[in-house]
């Protein structure tokens, strides 16, 4: 057929031809054989083929812009009318701007004067080339040419691309100099400022169409409006919105559906949304994806994955939207096995490529401890930015791969990658973790550098570093600067002192705190609690740990029965924290038994700590030293078969000690010490030094102690038990040795 289209065709005109031209847009080679019979009838040289042609290959589905380049080459320059020139322009401002721009100054450089058309591709061309300096040329060109201006066509392009621009009070300007608007107008006004996060203007705006031109209500003005209020202020304003489609019977319209649940979305009331979405009677990818969104934006993470499910269930096919949605869900929930799955469609479909789907993937497997993961996906890409760096350091540090963290924070600061708040908040948390002041005083700096400041969350990070490391001074100082310290900056400064000993301080910041008019949350009374408990303060400790429930309708947590507990095992009142556990009504596992354990071994009651620690066997605890401190106490009882008895299940349960570590940060550096290893590049002098240390001790008259004196008891033993009895309290004391250093 497509060589018969030539033949039948030797004698049509021009006007057949166009109208021929036009049927065949749907198959290529049609068009194709039409070309070739108008280059051999020499028709082609005439403009309205010729313009035919480039309308033909540049409207394809997959544009052929070099033939469409072609033809219009070939028209001769003085043939060239002014709809060869738009032909042309039209498609270029849609797939390739600046090429647009250049054949506009080709065009303004001929005899054609443009048209209103060459001026709405102008407008396009500059807006999707981000190039305010050749639209507002071409602006002041068209101010001189009448019909440009009172073109409504016309000037709402030139207001949309001063809108994609973000130079909204230009635009706002045109819109009131238009001598006549239509739909589209408010529809782009409203939508610049939406984009410029203007909901009020936008709001007003919408009023002000509504009182002058009501019937230019659309879905084209109300997802725009709807657009503009999808802030966490503009409930209000999107409730009206939502009466007044219904009114005007505009849920017809899957866009404004869609426009509605994202509204809801974003400003928190997800039960409206879903409202909305059960009430939609034809639901489409992007309905699914924006609940999705929802609930990851909005802390139900599982009602996020749930959703997703029901989508893969109902056959909608997820988009990349959908897709960073719930890779952030299963980010948040630790959800390693929905995220691989997630992982595995999204490879099927080909959105792993994309920028922000690849940064939400690598942040789920830095989230969910896999790092290698995490690692390859990030040294994957090609084009790095900045949320990439942050998930893979931030991932790091949540890891507890603090050194990690800072090598790679290191690399992207080599790389003159400019960090944004979260990238410098996650490096001074690696800081902070391994107690590195140096590497945090570099990091600060670089928070003056680049003009980041102090508010949420680098103040609050800041300050934690300061404390962390021990500089109460400097910490308390940035603490002071910021400019609004919300709950999390009172929690780290309270917390600073608290773990550095400073409990009076901490409770002073704490009463500042209630003064200010801060609201404490579950964070702050675990630093209150800690405090108390370091300084002894039992009385206090329990009136703190009433008025959580009772001023702020607090329910205490697993961590506050522990602080409680501590509390009063300190003060050496390990019957009532035995009777306060039993008390306690939620599952607390093992972790409160442990702390009366350990408090029995510092104050030699056996009997309470034999209670305890036989209660973290019946629970079947896997920490090593609650058996090493079992057996410990009912070795110094004499009761060597129920030493024996917890040695057993150490090793049936296949319990073992981990080794202790500790570091050091010498000269930008931390050394690492682990028990038991000699890697260290200078272990030989370390050896050396400690043993002229030990002799010195021991000339001064210093002999190794443990709480529990086991020489005596030790004599009834068998040789083998005896040493392997000796090996656990050796081993015993070298881990606090080390962790002493």
């Amino acid at each position: 057929m497509a060589a018969a289209a030539p033949s039948s065709a030797r004698r049509m005109s021009h006007t057949q031809f166009i109208e021929l031209l036009r049927r065949s847009a749907s198959c290529p080679r049609h068009g194709e054989a039409l070309h070739a019979w108008a280059l051999k009838s020499g028709a082609a040289s005439h403009a309205p083929v010729a313009n035919s042609l480039i309308s033909f290959y540049s409207s394809l589905p997959r544009p052929l812009l070099p033939a469409a380049f072609a033809v219009f080459d070939d028209i001769p320059p003085d043939a060239r009318d002014v709809a060869s020139w738009n032909s042309l322009l039209n498609p270029l401002s849609r797939h390739r701007p600046l090429h647009a721009l250049s054949r506009f100054r080709s065009m303004l450089s001929s005899t054609v004067l443009p048209s209103p058309h060459s001026f709405a591709a102008a407008f396009t061309a500059a807006a999707r080339a981000a190039s305010a300096s050749a639209g507002t040329a071409a602006h002041a060109l068209a101010c001189k040419i009448p019909s440009a201006v009172c073109n409504v066509y016309v000037c709402t392009s030139l207001l949309n691309m001063y809108c994609k621009l973000g130079i909204v009070c230009d635009a706002r300007r045109v819109f009131d100099e238009m001598p006549q608007r239509n739909s589209f107008s408010w529809s782009t006004m409203v939508a610049g400022y939406a984009a410029e996060k203007c909901s009020g203007e936008a709001f007003d705006l919408f009023r002000l169409m509504l009182e002058g031109c009501p019937s230019e209500k659309s879905e084209f003005v109300a997802t725009a409006v709807l657009s503009a209020v999808s802030v966490p202020l503009g409930l209000l304003m999107g409730e009206q919105m939502h009466g007044l489609i219904v009114k005007d019977g505009l849920l017809d319209f899957i866009s404004v559906e869609n426009s509605l649940v994202t509204m809801y979305a974003k400003a928190g009331c997800m039960d409206a949304a879903f409202h909305v979405f059960e009430s939609s009677r034809e639901r489409n990818s992007i309905t699914w994806s924006a609940m999705i969104t929802g609930y990851a934006q909005n802390g139900e993470a599982d009602r996020a994955v749930y959703m997703f499910s029901q989508m893969h269930a109902a056959g909608f096919t997820p988009t990349e939207f959908t897709f960073v949605g719930v890779l952030n869900a299963s980010s948040d929930l630790g959800a390693l096995a929905v995220g691989k799955q997630a992982h595995g469609l999204m490879v099927k479909l080909g959105f792993e490529v994309q920028i922000y789907v690849k940064s939400a993937l690598v942040d789920m497997y830095a989230k969910c401890g896999c790092i290698a993961d995490a690692k390859e996906g990030f040294d994957q890409l090609y084009e790095v930015d900045i949320v990439l760096w942050t998930a893979m350091v931030s991932g790091h540090v949540q890891n507890g791969e603090h050194e990690e963290a800072l090598t790679l924070y290191a690399r992207m600061d080599k790389e003159g990658i400019i960090p944004s708040k979260s990238t410098i908040a996650s490096g001074l948390r690696a800081c902070a973790g391994i107690a590195a002041l140096e590497p945090g005083k570099q990091l600060h700096t670089q928070i003056v550098k680049y003009g980041l400041g102090l508010g949420a969350p680098v103040g609050s990070a800041l300050s934690t570093m300061y404390s962390k490391c021990g500089n109460l001074e400097d910490g308390m100082c940035v603490f002071r600067r910021m400019p609004d310290r919300d709950v999390i900056a009172w929690n780290s400064i309270i917390s600073g002192f608290s773990q550095n000993g400073c409990g009076n301080g901490a409770l002073d910041l704490f009463e500042e705190m209630k003064m200010e008019g801060t609201i404490p949350d579950h964070i702050t009374f675990i630093n209150i609690l800690c405090a108390c408990s370091h300084m002894g303060l039992v009385d206090r400790g329990w009136e703190y740990f009433s008025l959580m429930t009772k001023d702020y309708g607090l329910t205490p947590r697993l961590d506050h029965y522990a602080c409680m507990v501590d509390i009063l095992s300190r003060a050496g009142m390990l019957k009532e924290a035995k009777d306060f556990i039993e008390s306690i009504t939620i599952d607390h596992g093992t972790c409160l038994w442990r702390i009366v354990l350990g408090a029995c071994r510092s104050l030699r009651d056996f009997d309470v700590g034999a209670y305890a620690g036989e209660r973290l066997m019946e629970l079947g605890t896997g920490d090593s030293s609650a058996y090493i401190l079992l057996s410990n106490i009912y070795a110094s009882q004499r009761k060597w078969n129920d030493v024996e008895r917890v040695r057993h299940l150490m090793r049936l349960r296949g319990v073992n000690k981990d080794p202790g570590c500790s570091w050091v940060e010498l000269n930008n550096r931390v050394h690492v010490f682990v028990v038991g290893e000699q890697q260290h590049p200078e272990a030989e002098n370390i050896n050396a030094q400690l043993r002229r240390l030990a002799k010195h001790m021991k000339d001064e008259g210093y002999h190794p102690t443990t709480k529990f004196s086991f020489d005596e008891e030790l004599g009834p033993l068998s040789e083998s038990h005896e040493e392997d009895q000796t090996e656990w309290i050796s081993a015993q004391e070298s881990g606090e040795l080390i962790k002493t250093a």
